[in-house]
């Protein structure tokens, strides 16, 4: 039944994870919990499967013209050194006390985008200085590799509120980045013993090609619908991952 769920959960997070430009493993860590995976297994376990989502993910936006080439070098450059330390720093933290953070963040993200003005009425920026980047970058990996996920719930906000990027632009961006920062985070959590690769096998075979549906379905739409859509979607998602954990 266990692995039932693991399948179910890994569709709907790869779906969501397309659309909203993210891994999802921050999304599948509190569901994982809930259906008895224990709380450090299921922060590191959906980790390695979003490397394979994420890339699929990202060929449909690239395909689709809307990449920024220079925040994702710039992102990774920054972004993974962050992500090792802050994935070290697990093993002295507690893994139910993450998947609260967890929870806490994706909500608090959400009503970000949800209370900013009229997506079409904010001016977005053609040039990104170098030290907003580094910010942005350094952030969301310390905190990636510490939640155990890719980033990708941090780095759309981030890159919308910071450096005002448009929404599909963001989402490409971030699949790239989370792509890559899931290497170094899960090569420490495997070091450190907390992943189980039978749930990562099943929540990857389920995550990997709806992930691909779920860009498909964002690149269609109207981009301040879909800013809209996203931060409302983080909120329910949040309110959700409350509830059940």
């Amino acid at each position: 039944m266990r692995l039932a769920l693991t399948i179910l959960i890994g569709a709907g997070v790869g779906f969501l994870g397309g659309m909203f430009g993210k891994g999802g493993s921050a999304i599948a860590t509190p569901l994982l919990a809930a259906i008895g995976v224990p709380p450090i297994v299921a922060v590191a376990s959906p980790l390695p499967a979003t490397i394979p989502s994420t890339m699929v993910a990202y060929r449909r936006y690239r395909i689709a013209g809307v990449e920024d080439p220079g925040v994702v070098r710039s992102s990774i450059g920054f972004g993974v050194p962050a992500t090792v330390a802050g994935a070290v720093l697990t093993r002295w933290v507690d893994g139910s006390a993450l998947v609260t953070i967890t929870e806490v963040m994706v909500v608090g993200l959400g009503l970000r985008i949800v209370l900013t003005p009229d997506p079409g009425e904010v001016i977005r920026d053609v040039d990104h200085p170098r030290a907003r980047l580094a910010a942005v970058a350094v952030t969301v990996g310390l905190l990636a590799g510490l939640l155990a996920n890719a980033g990708g719930f941090l780095l759309v906000p981030l890159y919308l509120a910071v450096l005002k990027l448009p929404i599909k632009t963001a989402l490409a961006a971030s699949l790239a980045v989370a792509t890559v920062l899931a290497v170094p985070g899960t090569v420490v959590h495997a070091a450190l013993g907390h992943i189980d690769w039978s749930v990562t096998a099943a929540f990857g075979a389920a995550s990997t090609p709806t992930s691909s549906a779920g860009a498909r379905v964002a690149l269609r739409m109207n981009p301040a619908r879909l800013e809209r859509v996203y931060g409302a979607g983080l909120v329910a998602i949040g309110v959700v991952l409350a509830l059940v954990g």
